[in-house]
């Protein structure tokens, strides 16, 4: 039974492993993404497993050995598929840092890109000064968004390369507007970037807030045990004693 639960804790620390190795490998594009998708993402064959999916099965062949038996393959594949779903829902670190990074650089890239417009430079070429000069995550998928404009995409086709960015669905469906219409791009990019930038400072104020009450929870259950402990228990001691 030691070997068993040896053997269980060396797969259950590879899957750990693997998980903090890195999250899920994107899924392949279409069309026009597949042309200007970076050469790493394009090595991994379609059929081979993320590392999330990867450590899934190693925690439920941990499972499988520890439980043995029929009944540990049942709750083995019944423990990999639920580590699976909430690996998934865990973000890693890189990804919360390059979303944090490209929704704090978002209304920068919305102000230099109409100012580029304002200019009189064509959107494609804005889009990719705009990417060159900012750096950064938002920077490459400002690049994507130009290179998909200059290969003879739509503009929906181009722009869709922002709708993972919190905050930039406004944008999309701005220059999407534009791109069927014809009006200027370049009035409602301003408007946008100083909506982003109090949004921003309103979420900041609201986390101001939450950080507040959080901090006063931890004081709470330390104090609580002690007022029930000196203050109401010896009085129900007392009561109870004159009762009885």
């Amino acid at each position: 039974m030691s070997r068993q639960v040896m053997a269980a804790g060396c797969l259950a620390g590879a899957a750990l492993l693997l998980v903090a190795a890195g999250g899920p490998a994107a899924r392949p594009g279409r069309r026009l993404r597949l042309l200007i998708r970076p050469a790493a993402e394009r090595t991994r064959p379609p059929w081979w497993p993320d590392r999330v999916r990867l450590g899934a099965g190693l925690a439920g062949v941990a499972t499988l050995i520890v439980v043995g038996g029929w009944a540990g393959l049942i709750v083995g594949v019944l423990a990999g598929l639920a580590a699976d779903r909430l690996l998934r829902r865990i973000e890693p670190r890189a990804v919360r840092d390059r979303r944090l990074r490209e929704t704090a650089d978002l209304p920068l890239a919305a102000d230099l890109l109409a100012a580029a417009l304002r200019a009189g430079a064509p959107v494609d070429r804005s889009v990719l000064a705009v990417a060159e000069a900012l750096g950064g995550p938002l920077a490459d998928r400002l690049g994507r968004v130009g290179r998909t404009l200059e290969l003879g995409g739509t503009a929906a086709e181009a722009w869709a390369h922002l709708n993972p960015v919190a905050g930039a669905e406004r944008l999309v469906t701005a220059a999407i507007r534009s791109s069927n219409s014809g009006t200027a791009l370049a009035g409602a990019l301003t408007r946008l970037a100083d909506e982003l930038r109090a949004d921003r400072a309103i979420a900041a104020e609201a986390a101001a807030r939450r950080a507040g009450v959080l901090i006063v929870l931890p004081l709470g259950l330390c104090f609580l045990p002690a007022f029930i402990l000196a203050g109401l228990v010896p009085v129900i001691v007392a009561v109870l004693g004159d009762v009885l």
